[in-house]
């Protein structure tokens, strides 16, 4: 399809990283109660619901056809295995920060596309790439005052999230977008399903609570769906530096729910970051 309309792709990019910081910040208030995996089952449940009401009557057959199935379903884990550490993770840790250690990934998939999928890294993205990983380090700090545990569980998200990335990378040339997207929906229910009996409780949400719960869904796939339809109309390159305003959405609901504001050098940490991948992205887009 033609990009066109850079605005409203910037537009739609905006919006979706606010579902994403919108669905990070209510499974840190949720999680408090109730537990991670129970939240990650109903955030797939609700998705994969929305998929099968709004896409399967007009796809039918054609949403789940695909030429790789493992490697869909392997890509799929991923980001259920993104979704939970991340909650894990907002749990303990400011919202900030724990989003600041996740966005480290385009750092990695960068630094694993050289060997797994053959391009080559020249010196300027070399040093893009040892700066964001020191400014994680400035946001982390290990021996100050962050939970290591909150650190690791950002970190094991980082770390599923790039090997998400690198497989969405090798399944788009040749792969339906909404069935991709149908597919992180179905293994994310079937999987969290299957494990459902060994983390429920059996304590029952509060009607407030349930909306909450349903929410998740909700701006996961809306925020999934409204990203897609952002790079139907700008390219990639043009849109890779406004996943960042998830920093600032991050931030400003810490400050607001959560009375959380980063310090200085938090802060430092989240800029070098972002102007790493910022970076990458730009030389991406000179080399192309």
């Amino acid at each position: 399809m033609q990009q066109t309309r850079p605005l409203l792709g910037i537009g739609l990019m905006l919006l979706a990283v606010l579902c994403f910081a919108a669905l990070d910040a209510t499974s840190k208030k949720l999680s408090q109660t109730f537990p991670v995996p129970f939240l990650t089952w109903a955030r797939y449940v609700v998705h994969f619901l929305l998929m099968m009401a709004f896409l399967a009557p007009s796809m039918k057959a054609r949403l789940i056809r695909t030429q790789r199935p493992a490697l869909q379903i392997w890509r799929a884990v991923m980001l259920v295995g993104t979704t939970g550490f991340a909650m894990a993770s907002f749990r303990i840790m400011p919202l900030a920060e724990a989003t600041a250690i996740i966005f480290v990934t385009p750092l990695a998939v960068a630094l694993l596309a050289g060997r797994l999928l053959g391009e080559r890294l020249d010196a300027a993205r070399w040093i893009a790439i040892v700066a964001g990983f020191c400014g994680m380090l400035l946001v982390a700090r290990p021996g100050g005052a962050m939970a290591v545990a909150g650190i690791a569980w950002a970190l094991a998200a980082a770390a599923c999230y790039t090997i998400y990335q690198i497989q969405t990378r090798m399944l788009s040339p040749g792969e339906n977008t909404w069935t991709m997207l149908f597919y992180t929906a179905l293994v994310g229910t079937v999987v969290m399903s299957l494990g459902l009996p060994l983390f429920w409780t059996g304590e029952m949400p509060t009607l407030p609570q349930a909306a909450m719960i349903a929410s998740l869904g909700v701006y996961g796939g809306a925020g999934h769906f409204v990203l897609i339809r952002a790079f139907r109309h700008a390219p990639a390159s043009t849109l890779s530096p406004f996943l960042y305003v998830q920093l600032v959405w991050a931030a400003l609901f810490g400050f607001l729910f959560y009375d959380h504001v980063p310090d200085h050098i938090s802060i430092l940490g989240m800029a070098i970051i972002a102007a790493s991948s910022i970076a990458m992205a730009a030389f991406q887009r000179r080399r192309h």
